[in-house]
């Protein structure tokens, strides 16, 4: 009996991508070994923590990082950065900034709810969210308009969860946080470009390290070496219900010595197509793939789904699926518009196959 089993739970097939709701990512044996290594012995953490900022900053090409518990508390500890900085009686103020500059300026469409809201994580950090523009159009106007001698920085998130149209560029927000004297935060959480967004002038960028990266339930914050610093000074304060264990940091700078970008692969596009025509062939299922909706190179067989045909709409077969022996977690964001996917990132061969027979049995077809 397995460890889930134990509890009275049952392992799940995760067709939904890397969640935090599904547990992130599974371990590779090299991650799993290093963990367990750490665990054996004892080291001093804020040694710790800056050789960690040693690998983070290799990996990503910033000058320095900062290990963290996720991404979520990441963007916490960028704000009180920015709001506190190093100074000790600042950092054990928050979240209280003090009479300092704490606004934040995002775009509404950035206002987003990623399993807490957005805001909240800034109100963590110290700082005060102020949205610029409307959901779905933004412009520089809008963003300097909301710019104040309150503002403490910009934030930009880089997220499926977030609007996509008519929104301000990354390259726009950093040539207004240059213009403003005003540093720039990049929320790329789940993006698999290491390299990329530390590059595009940001000043700090956060990650999560249990999503691309496949390392355990984590995080890093990566940019400029006198604010990741005062990230670090973070762990004295808001950061210290945050703080990060030594086998989760060895985790997390194993998956990164072994985690590269692979540009040339086809991100799941003919596994996922194989699967769409044989979903696409049950009744009321018609099969496609598309690219990921935030850019990566991720492609999902889309199943979209005719009630009549198949008996029940999107969301009522997921649910079925979800409440099934093995439970199958698709990516329902689209249900409401008769659209499921499957993420093949986390997908196993095996669990493919087992999904495909819950489908046909779900739909009469088995």
């Amino acid at each position: 009996m397995g460890v889930y089993e134990e509890l009275g739970l049952r392992p799940a097939i995760n067709a939904s991508g890397k969640m935090t709701a599904l547990g992130g990512s599974v371990l590779d044996d090299a991650v799993v070994a290093a963990m367990g290594e750490a665990a054996r012995s004892h080291v001093v953490m804020d040694d710790l923590l800056r050789a960690a900022g040693r690998v983070i900053a290799d990996a990503t090409g910033a000058e320095d990082g900062c290990p963290t518990t996720g991404a979520a508390s990441g963007i916490a500890i960028a704000v009180a950065a920015v709001v506190a900085g190093s100074e000790p009686a600042r950092v054990e103020m928050l979240p209280d900034a003090g009479g300092r500059p704490d606004e934040v300026v995002l775009m509404k469409g950035h206002s987003v709810n990623f399993g807490a809201p957005v805001r909240q994580m800034i109100a963590i950090g110290g700082g005060r969210a102020v949205e610029a523009g409307s959901v779905n159009k933004v412009s520089p106007a809008h963003v300097e308009g909301a710019i104040s001698e309150r503002t403490a920085a910009l934030l930009f998130i880089q997220s499926h969860h977030t609007v996509h149209k008519g929104q301000v560029s990354l390259a726009e927000m950093i040539t207004i946080g240059r213009r403003h004297g005003i540093p720039v935060i990049v929320d790329a959480a789940a993006e698999d470009d290491l390299r990329h967004w530390p590059a595009t002038g940001a000043d700090l960028v956060v990650f999560s390290g249990g999503k691309a990266v496949g390392g355990p339930t984590s995080g890093f914050i990566c940019g400029a070496g006198p604010l990741i610093e005062a990230c670090r000074a973070q762990y004295t304060g808001i950061a210290r219900p945050m703080k990060v264990g030594k086998e989760t940091v060895a985790g997390l700078l194993q998956a990164l010595r072994q985690y590269g970008n692979d540009p040339a692969g086809d991100g799941g596009r003919a596994r996922m197509a194989r699967l769409a025509e044989r979903l696409g062939a049950l009744p009321g299922i018609t099969g496609s793939v598309e690219q990921d909706e935030a850019g990566r190179n991720i492609h999902r067989a889309v199943l979209t789904v005719d009630p009549a045909e198949a008996g029940r709409d999107a969301q009522a077969l997921a649910e079925e699926l979800a409440a099934g022996d093995p439970p199958v977690f698709l990516r329902d964001h689209q249900a409401g518009t008769g659209r499921l996917s499957v993420d093949p990132r986390p997908v196993t061969p095996a669990e493919e196959e087992q999904l495909a027979r819950r489908f046909a049995s779900i739909l009469g077809a088995g």
